[in-house]
C-alpha cells in the first residue's frame, strides 16, 4: 500500500494526459482492493484473538476442533482445509451454515446439514 501511495504522489502529468489519468485510476483501484483485503485480515485476526485454546469445553464454541462422522472442523474463520500432522480439518466460521449447525452442540449430538446426518464424535 505504501508503494501505491508513493506512486500516486510521484505520478506527474505528462503530455499523454489520458494515460496519466488511467494510471492514477488504476493505482486508486489497487489501493482500494488492498485496503479491503487488509480489513478482512484484520477482522480474521480479531476472531483469532478471541479464541482460547486452553479452555476445557463440552460444547462447540469459537476455537473448537470438532471431529464428526463427516469431517473435522475448526470453528474460527473460513480458511479452507488445514493440516497438522495426521489431523485434517476445515477452518470454518461459526456463521457458516455448517458452523451454525454445530455451534453449542455436544459430543454424540447429531445435526443435519445438506440432507446429511452429522454426528459429533469429539470436541477439543
Amino acid at each position: 500500500m505504501n508503494d501505491i501511495y508513493n506512486n500516486l504522489e510521484t505520478e506527474t502529468k505528462s503530455t499523454a494526459g489520458d494515460k496519466h489519468e488511467t494510471g492514477r485510476a488504476m493505482l486508486h483501484l489497487e489501493r482500494e482492493k488492498l485496503g479491503h483485503q487488509l480489513a478482512i485480515i484484520n477482522n480474521q485476526l480479531q476472531v483469532f484473538n478471541k479464541i482460547n485454546l486452553e479452555a476445557q469445553i463440552s460444547r462447540v464454541v469459537l476455537g473448537s476442533l470438532v471431529y464428526t462422522t463427516q469431517a473435522n472442523y475448526f470453528i474460527s474463520v473460513s480458511m479452507g482445509e488445514l493440516k497438522a500432522g495426521k489431523i485434517r480439518a476445515y477452518a470454518i466460521s461459526p456463521m457458516s451454515p455448517v458452523g451454525q449447525a454445530l455451534m453449542l452442540k455436544a459430543v454424540d449430538e447429531t445435526v443435519f446439514y445438506n440432507n446429511q446426518k452429522i454426528k459429533i464424535l469429539k470436541i477439543s
